[in-house]
């Protein structure tokens, strides 16, 4: 009866919010092994087999993402990420332009933002749909069968089936978050990532047996791996509370007396958004110069410096890491809109003068936002120190370290603190019984 994960169960809506999340999840896992019409699959897994000794680091990144379907060729190939991308780009237009910013602050104005949003991933999904076909003829070059329809049909139904995958991914990263629990498209991603850690353990027993692999280094790494979990787990929880005093006031014939409170700011306050937006952004034309770059020389050349392994890729990684830490929490975190809201409210920060309450909340931001940002960065180009100090294959390096790490236990503590919100809300105990889960809206 004490035992939170039997309480889990006893609530109905809880019982029923897993349920449908479970369910969710089997569906999104299913698609992601129905090949795309026009496919041959035997042929196709043939192709990748025989890539495997040589490896590809760039399907092993797109194939990170989507848990699987990119080397499938499924219906689901393209993952969430057109739909991230979009998001982004909608969040930066928002801010360039005052038009539509004002169209968000109207009422019903963030519906319209939402349908305008939609239709962009339409848009980005073509994009990318159009090179995988490309991508998938330059494959059928040297592999015969691969298609078993004509180029023009093919390319046209394999967009649409592409495009409609990734919609359909999104009304399901919707659902979820209404209907179940945690928030949808992180718990997708959440999905893929786990989805695909029992191959690369199976792969990982396999090259240590064959002599590929060092026992040794495989010990040091599985030890470099408990440690930056529980080192993102403390980082995800850190916080700096800045306090707020207020004063006596009069609401209409009532006296509410002084309190004392204070304002969490969490050391990254944007969790792991940063690291999602910053790999979609570069997914974006990595797939485009690699799928297409067979037949444009310059996209060749675009593939190639933009290897995942390659320098200029990991520094701009770490640069859009550290871009929308700073863009993010200055979204979600408003200083302007924070201070107003305390002094409409009667309140003081100790120490500093009301007017300057602005520039106080900027400056702790700044200092708590770089090196959140910087240990983020950090934590995320581990998988490439991984694969060059240890000679580790991509598919396992990006699984167990880096950016699977942070969006696993960043997703994971916004799930349990959902779950442990809704059995205390049901007068239940929570899952932890020292302290309490801070969650974050991922």
């Amino acid at each position: 009866m004490a035992n939170p994960l039997v309480g889990i169960f006893r609530v109905k809506e809880l019982r029923e919010r897993i349920i449908f999340t479970a369910l969710m999840l089997v569906v999104f896992r299913v698609g992601a092994v129905l090949p795309i019409p026009g496919i041959n699959v035997q042929e196709l897994n043939a192709y990748f087999l025989s890539q495997a000794n040589s490896g590809n680091a760039i399907v092993d990144y797109l194939d990170f993402f989507a848990g699987g379907a990119f080397s499938n060729f499924s219906v689901f190939m393209l993952g969430i990420m057109p739909y991230i991308s979009m998001s982004i780009i909608m969040q930066l237009l928002i801010i360039v332009f005052p038009r539509l910013k004002k169209i968000s602050q109207e009422e019903g104005g963030r519906k319209k933002i939402q349908s305008y949003q939609r239709m962009g991933t339409i848009v980005v999904s073509l994009i990318q749909s159009f090179a995988v076909t490309q991508y998938a003829q330059s494959i059928s070059r040297s592999v015969e069968n691969l298609l078993s329809m004509n180029i023009v049909p093919f390319t046209l139904i394999a967009m649409l089936t592409v495009t409609t995958g990734t919609m359909f991914l999104m009304w399901i990263g919707e659902q979820i978050t209404q209907r179940g629990i945690g928030n949808g498209i992180s718990l997708l991603i959440f999905a893929g990532i786990v989805a695909r850690l029992p191959q690369a353990l199976w792969e990982l027993m396999q090259r240590v047996r064959s002599g590929d692999l060092n026992l040794v280094f495989v010990i040091v790494v599985f030890v470099m791996f408990v440690a930056v979990v529980a080192l993102v787990v403390f980082e995800q929880q850190g916080q700096r509370k800045i306090q707020v005093n207020y004063a006596k006031r009069v609401v209409g014939r009532r006296m509410y007396g002084a309190q004392n409170t204070y304002i969490p700011f969490k050391i990254n306050p944007s969790g792991v958004i940063p690291v999602i937006f910053a790999s979609s952004i570069l997914t974006f034309p990595l797939q485009i110069a690699s799928t297409i770059g067979g037949n444009v020389p310059w996209l060749a050349a675009v593939s190639n410096v933009l290897t995942p392994r390659g320098p200029l890729y990991n520094v701009l990684y770490v640069i859009l890491i550290i871009f929308f830490a700073y863009f993010y929490t200055q979204v979600s975190l408003n200083p302007i809109e924070i201070a107003k809201n305390i002094r409409e409210n009667g309140g003081s920060i100790p120490g500093i003068r009301s007017e300057r309450i602005e520039e106080y909340l900027t400056k702790i931001l700044n200092r708590i936002v770089l090196p959140g940002s910087l240990y983020l960065a950090l934590i995320a180009v581990i998988p490439t120190f991984i694969q060059w100090a240890f000679n580790f294959p991509s598919s396992i390096s990006y699984l167990m370290g880096g950016t699977s790490l942070l969006i696993l236990v960043g997703v994971d503590l916004d799930t349990m603190s959902q779950v442990e919100g809704l059995l205390k809300m049901h007068h239940h105990e929570g899952l932890t019984r020292k302290g309490r889960l801070r969650g974050r809206n991922l």
